[in-house]
């Protein structure tokens, strides 16, 4: 072959690898995410349950002080929280899970037990051996002690948090490094809240 071919040749294939990366053009009214009757549906055998649950949030001193709601879906537990103003002090606070469904000793909230889903050394979402059922990222709260939070888990749903003993939602006083045993430095128990 001649170094006249060989140029030609490769000028030919560069061509073609330039009309390969070309990308396609999606049509004017798909904002390139799917349609509602695109996305499988009970027919595909996918049956979201939407099992909802709540809980009344109290503080350490007995006070009703937001909500939290659950709701079930096909792919793990939407958890959303609604704190009123002056509920808690401002900045991170670590959330979980508890085992048992109760808030009855008041200011200490340690009736409701360890972390649902607990093993022993796996505590944090950073965790490599973990993370346990109950692991939830940390809340914030505004500077007038309020907060919204949404989270979505797909360590956990409904039916398994209102097993026999039930669960309960806990926010702790400090942020959970999500890596410390056995709950992240979060500390004290500053408000509870049976899963319902």
């Amino acid at each position: 072959m001649t170094r006249t071919a060989i140029a030609c040749l490769a000028v030919a294939l560069a061509a073609c690898g330039q009309q390969g990366a070309t990308p396609q053009e999606m049509p004017e009214d798909s904002n390139g995410l799917p349609t509602a009757q695109d996305m499988p549906g009970p027919d595909e055998g996918v049956f979201p349950s939407m099992m909802t649950a709540s809980a009344t949030l109290v503080g350490s001193e007995g006070t009703e002080i937001g909500t939290a709601r659950f709701l079930d879906g096909p792919n793990g537990e939407l958890i959303r929280i609604e704190l009123d103003p002056g509920s808690l002090s401002p900045g991170w606070h670590g959330l979980h899970l508890h085992a048992v469904g109760t808030c009855e000793d008041v200011g200490k909230f340690t009736a409701s037990g360890g972390h649902h889903g607990k093993v022993e050394g796996a505590h944090g979402l950073l965790n490599p051996k973990g993370p346990e059922a109950g692991d939830l990222p940390n809340i914030w709260v505004a500077g007038d002690g309020s907060a919204g939070y949404e989270a979505f888990t797909r360590l956990t749903a409904l039916d398994s948090l209102l097993d026999e003993d039930g669960s309960a939602i806990i926010i702790h006083e400090a942020e959970d490094d999500h890596l410390t045993q056995p709950i992240g430095g979060a500390g004290a128990r500053v408000a509870c809240g049976v899963i319902q």
